[in-house]
């Protein structure tokens, strides 16, 4: 197969698109997500800062935030997203709905990498007379780290497919790249390279999470 040099430089400034629309939307869901994680750890019965009902809104908000599927979010905060970008098209409107998506998702992966630190560990500082916040900073957090980048990883991952389905939208990338060009005007080799640049991104992606987890790995 012998790509044209336009499809070359399609797919060039769609992958481009998507590498800012997910780069960003990570960043910020982690963002969010980071403080939403460990107050569900930290809240939870016989943790540092216990509170039962506090615990329970905050999972029933992120269960609810879960429960949405993402090409219905999309769609149902188009208000949201003018309102914050000034449009609901094109790849900065595409990171809004990709963040808002994200930030309850990183919330459990964020509390899933907190528990697994163990709670010697968590007890003997406690003993040591360390307020709750020094906890967080100096033991959940550091302790966990190769699980939060790992965590991070799969959030990167998991926006790729859903900065693909934005596409379908109007949001930008390869996914706008593969329907308006390689379905709506039945181009195959579009399609394909699409697919084949959709792969090595996330091969990368988790390449690079994996790496950088084992790397910060004291265990």
């Amino acid at each position: 197969m012998i790509l044209s040099p336009v499809v070359l430089r399609l797919t060039w400034e769609a992958l481009q698109e998507t590498l800012v629309m997910v780069g960003l939307a990570t960043l910020l869901a982690e963002l969010g997500g980071l403080p939403l994680g460990i107050l569900l750890v930290v809240t939870e019965p016989g943790r540092i800062l216990a509170s039962p009902r506090l615990n329970q809104a905050v999972g029933a908000l992120v269960n609810v935030g879960r429960s949405i599927p993402f090409i219905i979010l999309m769609v149902a905060i188009i208000p949201f997203t003018r309102w914050v970008v000034g449009t609901s098209i094109g790849t900065a409107a595409a990171m809004v709905p990709l963040t808002v998506a994200a930030i309850p998702y990183v919330a459990r992966l964020v509390e899933s990498s907190l528990k697994e630190v163990d709670p010697g560990v968590v007890e003997a500082v406690v003993a040591m007379g360390a307020s709750p916040w020094q906890v967080i900073r100096k033991v959940y957090l550091p302790e966990a780290v190769p699980s939060l980048i790992l965590g991070a990883t799969i959030t990167a991952i998991t926006l790729v497919g859903y900065s693909a389905m934005a596409g379908a939208v109007g949001g930008g990338g390869l996914g706008d790249l593969a329907i308006r060009y390689g379905y709506q005007r039945f181009r195959t080799d579009v399609m394909l390279v699409t697919v084949l640049v959709l792969v090595v991104l996330v091969q990368g992606i988790q390449l690079l999470g994996n790496r950088w987890a084992r790397r910060l790995d004291r265990r």
